[in-house]
């Protein structure tokens, strides 16, 4: 009985997430920030991947309608790789006519919670407060309670079309799952680092 209640509960919760999830996607909230924050995604040899591009094309419509002058990228690199995950995203917006000294790449991080934690810094040494977190709908809320326990004061606005954009049932299995891990766990995670400035 205790293992049937166990799953049950689970399933519940898992259920109640994906609905989070799934609502939390439908947020375009274009109101004035401080920066916007285009998560990182694949890249190819310094090409951004599809996903990516998807991401900075929304970043370059959220600059062009006036949410901020100001734009990070973020992202890593994998072994062998030569350039980061930031760095492609920074040369792409440049090539698109955005000015260079208005981007800022965070080349570090190999997940959402890293790079956030680098962004975080970079926040708290520009006396920055808001960001706009660009990324696929499904990587929203995940991305937002990640910032939120940054210190973070977090806006969202995620791509509406493109690559990424589709909420498929394995992108959102591993998003609920993900989400259901951070809640359960970040009481010994990430410590407010914006918040302690």
């Amino acid at each position: 009985r205790v293992a049937v209640l166990a799953v049950l509960v689970f399933l519940i919760a898992a259920i109640a997430t994906a609905v989070y999830i799934g609502l939390i996607s439908g947020t375009d909230d274009r109101s004035h920030s401080d920066a916007i924050v285009v998560l990182g995604a694949a890249q190819f040899n310094g090409t951004p991947s599809p996903v990516l591009q998807s991401r900075l094309a929304h970043a370059q419509e959220l600059q062009r309608a006036g949410v901020s002058a100001d734009i990070i990228t973020v992202g890593g690199k994998q072994e062998g790789d030569r350039f980061t995950e930031a760095q492609a995203g920074k040369a792409w917006l440049v090539k698109a006519g955005i000015p260079a000294e208005q981007i800022t790449a965070i080349g570090t991080g190999s997940d959402t919670a890293e790079s956030l934690t680098a962004v975080a810094k970079v926040m708290a040494d520009k006396g920055w407060r808001s960001v706009t977190l660009v990324t696929d709908p499904v990587h929203e809320a995940r991305s937002q309670a990640i910032a939120r326990r940054l210190g973070i004061d977090v806006k969202l606005s995620p791509t509406s079309g493109g690559a990424g954009s589709d909420v498929t049932p394995d992108y959102l299995a591993r998003e609920t799952l993900g989400l259901m891990h951070f809640w359960a766990w970040q009481r010994w995670g990430i410590q407010s680092i914006v918040g302690a400035q």
